[in-house]
């Protein structure tokens, strides 16, 4: 994930990294900086696959936006995806092109408070909440406690990192 959010222009330190319970960890430092967009796909989508509805929504503020390609397993996952994230994009006014296996999604996208839905999936949860902190307005996100199946500390630290 690091190596592809600098590979589109992020500017991430890696301060220090060890090793617990099989998994590198680390602190790192991210310092604010033009994202370009780019292409994710092959062994990319593979290794990204659970981040890339997080990432679409990068993708909309980037430059150059986001495609994303080789991404069918998306499809299968807690909910369909792809679905999900355009559905939401929209709402929000998000210009977006669904794919069979993947999306299109333009940058220097302007967003709209919405009323969403996460469907009951956790990540869609999770993106929605950011993508929301773009929005002109308060956004609403129905099921968003299932964002607790996989991280359940994301609103109350979402709240304090983006006062």
């Amino acid at each position: 994930m690091l190596d592809f959010l600098i590979s589109i222009g992020a500017k991430i330190q890696v301060l220090d990294v060890a090793q617990a319970n099989g998994e590198l960890v680390g602190d790192i430092r991210i310092s604010s900086a033009p994202i370009r967009g780019g292409v994710i796909e092959k062994e990319m989508t593979a290794a990204l696959i659970d981040e890339i509805p997080a990432l679409a929504v990068l993708g909309a503020a980037s430059e150059n936006g986001l495609e994303i390609r080789d991404a069918g397993e998306l499809r299968v996952k807690e909910t369909d995806r792809i679905a999900t994230v355009v559905d939401n994009f929209r709402r929000m006014g998000i210009a977006v092109e669904a794919q069979p296996g993947g999306m299109i999604v333009p940058g220097r996208q302007r967003f709209r408070a919405a009323a969403f839905d996460s469907f009951g999936d956790h990540r869609i949860a999770m993106a929605f909440a950011v993508a929301a902190l773009r929005g002109d307005g308060e956004s609403t996100i129905d099921n968003a406690d299932s964002a607790s199946v996989s991280f359940p500390g994301f609103f109350p630290i979402l709240r304090q990192i983006s006062t």
